[in-house]
């Protein structure tokens, strides 16, 4: 395709899109292209005003139309009629759109398909015609095809159709592309540019000041994919402060917060764990490290990464070495070091179930994440399996306020629905994850499974005197629980057993838990909910205001300061101290409310 009469564009009067994304970036003086990408020509987007139609209108359309020009040997003339129809039908569609109808065509000769959508990559001068080239090469691209759409994805719109291309032809510079588009500076802006350059000092340089807070780690994999972090330890497998970056990064991964777990999606991940547990006696026996290791190690006992394709006993293999290395490394307590507490409280999660021989068929995992991290969740594992990651993906399972603390798994002749999990963007969006859980005799059996991805799950059936023991088990362990979560689920239980202490205000419990930012404040949401008004009109929900009482730890005992919230309840009314969070305007000035508090 480098010959020139196989270059002409597919419209003699424009300038091949290609060609125009190989001269911004050439006349670029740093050599990088801007953030949000290079702004496309004039006269690349359809004139006409594009059709109104949704998803399920356009998919037949465009099936029908470029099911028979696929087919066609001649690519040239395959794809100076796609340029054509797309032109006529005013085709305006997004990256994310255009790739869905296209992923889902079967060409009957691929080889025919690949060489057309060759030409309209590289002589396609209207973004539909281009866009349709680039769909096409997520599953027919080839390494020859990683120039050009690298050079394609530094144009603005088309980042995420390249970023599919070559993702699996070349990781690193899909990983290259993501970085540069998101991040135009900050601290993953020096990463960029070590790789742009092809630095392996400046990358490693790089790699080790991106800081392990969400504004750099969100993206885990790809920062790890842009620097090449697994030849890095190939060729620096003793360096220490790579290994430190190294375990941050794949417990980045591991995290299932947004929805996927992004660990299932790095290829070398298997590799990189062998060679941090390999070389981890190298990092110094700090409490940063002795923390980091343990998350690693709580991460291959129950999180997304149980799901790797290990070689049989190969995960065990590696947790024992944590195990052993991490033997007698509990720090002595200090107050105020919540470091070392959370180290303490979670010392034996992912190593003591093991020490007694096989795994229990079913076990439950409390699971947060290291000091500062607000993040809980309740692990079910089956098997060793954990369920949630393997059924559903979209998001982490529920928290135990919500599971544990409020009996919901424990079984009885009645069937219950429970949700498992919900998808970060909330149910509404992504769905969730529900098991209906009952006994049948000897047997606690969960089946009913609704939201799951892939195929239906098959039933689960557990022995229930081991089954009620494990939920026993779970409920009474606390040990993960730190002060602030402590003072808030003993609040909620308080309120759950005598319902009278907010009734009397006419308020209720909309959720009670820690800070999102601050683990270590408590916050008590309360709703207000007028009496004369709790039935709302003709089906409307009724007029609401919320209220959040925060009670930052003071280091006295939960107990005490659980009790001492719960009298202060009974005694006046929390209107009166809690911040005012919104609700209904109307209500809202009627009471002598003004803005909310923040």
């Amino acid at each position: 395709m480098s010959a020139r009469e196989e270059r002409q564009p597919l419209s003699s009067r424009k300038t091949p899109l290609y060609d125009y994304a190989l001269f911004r970036h050439g006349i670029e003086p740093d050599g990088r292209a801007p953030f949000n990408g290079y702004p496309l020509p004039d006269g690349s987007l359809p004139q006409r005003p594009s059709k109104k139609l949704t998803w399920q209108q356009a998919h037949p359309v465009v099936t029908a139309a470029l099911t028979p020009l696929l087919a066609d040997p001649d690519p040239v003339r395959a794809a100076e009629a796609i340029h054509s129809w797309a032109e006529a039908a005013g085709l305006r569609v997004r990256a994310g759109s255009l790739r869905a109808h296209v992923a889902r065509l079967v060409p009957a000769d691929e080889e025919a398909a690949r060489r057309t959508a060759r030409q309209l990559t590289r002589t396609g001068t209207s973004v539909a015609a281009v866009g349709i080239g680039m769909a096409l090469l997520i599953r027919l691209g080839e390494a020859e095809d990683v120039p050009c759409l690298k050079a394609l994805g530094m144009l603005r719109g088309f980042c995420s159709l390249a970023v599919a291309a070559l993702d699996p032809l070349d990781r690193q510079a899909a990983a290259l592309l993501v970085l540069s588009d998101r991040y135009e500076s900050g601290p993953l802006r020096p990463l960029v540019e070590a790789v742009s350059a092809g630095d392996v000092q400046a990358i490693r340089a790089a790699l080790l000041t991106v800081p392990d807070e969400p504004a750099a780690m969100d993206c885990a994999r790809r920062v790890a994919e842009a620097a090449d972090l697994h030849g890095l330890l190939r060729s620096r497998p003793g360096d220490a402060e790579l290994l430190a970056v190294t375990g941050r990064l794949l417990h980045r991964m591991a995290d299932q917060q947004d929805s996927s777990s992004e660990i299932l999606d790095y290829v070398p991940a298997r590799a990189v764990y062998e060679t941090l547990v390999r070389h981890a006696d190298r990092l110094p026996p700090t409490p940063e490290h002795r923390s980091l290791l343990l998350s690693v190690a709580l991460d291959l006992h129950s999180s997304p990464a149980v799901l790797l394709n290990w070689r049989p006993g190969r995960r065990q293999a590696l947790l024992d070495a944590l195990d052993r290395l991490m033997a007698g490394a509990a720090p002595a307590p200090v107050p105020g070091d919540r470091r070392a507490d959370w180290f303490r409280r979670n010392r034996h999660l992912p190593f003591a179930r093991t020490a007694a021989g096989d795994r229990p068929r079913w076990e439950v995992v409390v699971v947060h994440g290291p000091e500062d991290s607000p993040a809980v969740e309740s692990r079910i594992l089956v098997d060793g399996i954990p369920l949630v990651p393997a059924l559903f993906g979209k998001g982490r399972a529920n928290p135990p306020e919500y599971l544990l603390d409020s009996g919901r798994l424990r079984a009885s002749p009645e069937p219950r629905e429970v949700q498992l999990a919900e998808a970060s963007c909330t149910e509404g969006c992504c769905g969730a994850l529900y098991v209906t859980i009952r006994r049948d005799g000897a047997d606690v059996v969960w089946d009913g499974w609704r939201g799951a991805v892939g195929p239906q799950p098959p039933p689960y059936r557990f022995e229930a005197a081991a089954y009620d023991a494990e939920v026993e088990r779970a409920e009474r362990d606390h040990s993960w629980c730190w002060p602030a979560r402590s003072t808030a689920r003993l609040i909620a239980a308080g309120l759950r057993e005598r319902p009278d202490l907010l009734s009397r205000w006419d308020l209720s419990v909309n959720w009670v838990g820690t800070d999102w930012q601050d683990p270590h404040t408590t916050v008590v949401r309360l709703v207000y909910t007028p009496p004369d008004r709790a039935e709302g009109t003709e089906g409307a929900q009724p007029p609401r205001l919320y209220f959040d009482w925060r009670l930052p730890d003071d280091d006295s005992p939960p107990q005490e300061r659980a009790a001492a919230a719960l009298e202060r309840i009974a005694a006046s009314d929390p209107k009166g101290f809690a911040r005012f969070q919104g609700g209904d305007s109307e209500l809202a000035a009627s009471l002598g409310y003004g803005r909310p508090q923040g």
